[in-house]
């Protein structure tokens, strides 16, 4: 393996790594030697997942709600009871909701806001003992936060606004974040993916007609597949991303730049 991506050995937690983005990040990381954890909110399929991850490589499963800040806590317990090191976070785990803006419920509000946004803020101030003692100058300890094209621009005629407005949040608090954990040699960066496949995504792009309108929009012309999401996690948990913190990578076929 060429030495400027090498991941192997190093301890990981992927949150939401149950199905879709978090699902093809764990496994691009367990093939390439990482050790993983993986947590996701329903016991069941995490479990299956863990099942078909453990074909790959060394993968445990956690299961955790990272809307509530009690279940963040006992997955910060779990990944410390596990290694007094964390190499990479992954806070990928997010919800979405939709609502006419003059219905919008608040509780829909609340569990994106707590999810996407409270979560990885609650689970990084958490874990930083581990993420400080897997730091050095020469290879940082680093958190990846999954944020989203939606959180660049807004999404075509969609009313999901928590999802935009949390996702466009967890881009400036990786920048806040890169700029305080600088000194201690731990990067936090950002991706922001645009259309993939996943559960998230289904209800668009399983219709045809919504589907071929959604990709008119994209100048490479198809939604993201797994080797995407996984090129650019290597890229930023490897030697290869060690000076880069502060940014946000759209993983999005050109969507929100050109």
């Amino acid at each position: 393996m060429d030495p400027l991506f090498d991941v192997s050995g190093k301890q990981v937690l992927v949150t939401g790594g149950s199905r879709g983005i978090g699902l093809a990040i764990a496994a691009g990381l367990l093939d390439r030697g990482a050790r993983v954890i993986v947590s996701a909110r329903k016991a069941e399929p995490l479990e299956r997942a863990a099942a078909t991850l453990r074909e790959r490589g060394e993968c445990e499963a956690v299961v955790a709600d990272l809307s509530r800040p009690d279940s963040i806590e006992q997955l910060a317990a779990e990944v410390r009871r596990r290694g007094d090191r964390l190499d990479v976070l992954v806070n990928n785990a997010g919800a979405a909701w939709g609502d006419p803006i003059d219905e919008f419920r608040l509780e829909g509000w609340d569990k994106v806001i707590d999810t996407n946004l409270r979560g990885p803020f609650l689970l990084t101030a958490a874990l930083l003992d581990q993420l400080r003692a897997a730091a050095s100058p020469e290879e940082p300890a680093r958190i990846i936060n999954v944020g989203s094209v939606n959180g660049l621009r807004p999404p075509p005629d969609t009313e999901n606004y928590p999802y935009g407005a949390s996702k466009a949040a967890i881009h400036m608090l990786s920048r806040h974040l890169a700029r305080r954990l600088a000194p201690e040699h731990i990067t936090v960066n950002a991706l922001a993916p645009g259309w993939f496949e996943s559960k998230m995504t289904a209800h668009l792009l399983d219709d045809e007609s919504v589907r071929r309108e959604l990709l008119d929009d994209v100048p490479l012309g198809r939604v993201g597949a797994e080797p995407d999401i996984v090129g650019a996690t290597v890229f930023l948990a490897s030697r290869a991303g060690a000076y880069m913190t502060g940014t946000v990578m759209p993983v999005d076929g050109g969507l929100s730049g050109c």
